[in-house]
């Protein structure tokens, strides 16, 4: 076999250059395609200044602006819970509670549930994610308050805007107190003293057709309903013993300003299908916390905690200030210990705003979230999953 001839080195490297030109002009070409402009929900710095950021994964949804929201976290940059939902304006308003990132011990009595402010948000529609109007209303803008600015809720009347709020106050009782805005995103301005005869947390609002507003209020164990069986605080109170009727929330008719009861607050009965009580050591069913009121078809729906059991009843009546019957449950248990909500109809459907604790896997740092609500024909509401 001949030896192939040697070329010389320049010629070789010309040649090598040439394959790779070639090479390169009859491979297909690689058409690159524009990134997508990402278009994320409105941040308020102060939302984020006010608690360490919350380590999780944002939803895609986030990402995007619009999507699917239920049942996911509707805010990732705070802990929220005890979301109070209102339409005003042609918008979906919500009114949560503000968990702090802190790592205080859970107590009976609730000191790891340490709020001390409270933000505002609202939504076009239930395709996008709320928009934080920052903070509304601190606790150290109200005269009478010491801390743990618990569960709120708001009302419009008198072309006014009106935030109910419970906290405690300078005994260490809780109380409610109410502040105002001409704007339901707030800010707040607090009135100088709680509300008379008021005591407990979890305060919720209902104005009826004719104008009339109603406040239901009351919590067991931390909220310190079984304290006040007398009309005075009993430190040594307890709920009543296993066979007797359950205690039931307060409910109040509200001054025509807003500012005040109507009246004495009365307790609120919650029976069974036979009319009887339900009783204190059904803890399925008994009243723990939590109160919301709505009307479906001229029915009246109390719903609310039932603590310890962690599940969302419900109860209806024709007047709104009861007796209510047990009809069933709006939400079984949710990952965390408590369980608070709102209902709220907004665009032809209904829905409910709720909380867990998927973001931190912690109780006390909770996140809100949606889902739409679906009533049967007979009025009864289907129970929804979490």
């Amino acid at each position: 076999m001949l030896p192939r001839p040697k070329l010389p080195r320049s010629i070789s490297l010309v040649a090598i250059i040439l394959a790779v030109l070639f090479l390169s002009a009859c491979s297909p070409a690689k058409v690159e395609t524009p990134p997508t402009p990402i278009s994320t929900p409105t941040a308020i710095p102060t939302a984020a200044a006010t608690s360490t950021p919350i380590p999780t994964v944002i939803p895609t949804a986030v990402a995007t602006g619009v999507g699917d929201i239920m049942r996911k976290p509707l805010v990732t940059d705070i802990y929220t819970a005890d979301p109070s939902a209102h339409v005003f304006e042609g918008k979906l308003y919500i009114y949560p509670s503000h968990d702090l990132d802190h790592d205080t011990p859970p107590s009976q009595n609730g000191d790891q549930y340490d709020m001390e402010d409270y933000h505002v948000f609202s939504m076009d529609n239930l395709q996008s994610w709320p928009v934080d109007h920052g903070q509304v209303l601190h606790v150290s803008q109200v005269p009478w308050a010491t801390k743990q600015m618990w569960a709120p809720d708001a009302a419009f009347k008198n072309g006014q805007y009106y935030l109910y709020f419970p906290a405690r106050d300078k005994d260490n009782l809780f109380r409610i107190g109410v502040a105002t805005s001409p704007s339901p995103a707030g800010p707040f301005t607090p009135q100088a003293e709680f509300i008379p005869g008021s005591f407990s947390i979890d305060p919720a609002v209902f104005v009826d057709d004719d104008g009339q507003a109603y406040i239901y209020f009351g919590g067991l164990w931390g909220g310190q309903l079984e304290k006040w069986q007398t009309g005075q605080f009993d430190p040594n109170g307890v709920e009543p013993a296993d066979g007797k009727p359950a205690l039931g929330p307060r409910v109040a008719k509200l001054s025509a300003d807003m500012l005040s009861f109507d009246g004495p607050a009365k307790e609120v009965s919650i029976v069974d299908e036979k009319g009887q009580p339900v009783l204190a050591d059904d803890h399925m069913r008994r009243f723990f916390e939590a109160s919301w009121m709505h009307k479906y078809n001229g029915t009246y729906y109390l719903s609310y905690s039932t603590g310890d059991t962690h599940y969302l009843a419900y109860a209806t009546s024709p007047s709104p200030t009861g007796p209510f019957t047990f009809r069933g449950y709006v939400l079984k248990p949710v990952k965390g210990w408590t369980t608070h909500h709102s209902i709220v109809e907004f665009q032809g459907k209904w829905y409910l705003f709720y909380h867990d604790d998927q973001l931190s896997g912690v109780d006390h740092k909770r996140n809100i979230k949606v889902a739409e609500l679906t009533y049967n024909a007979d009025g009864s509401i289907k129970t929804l999953k979490p």
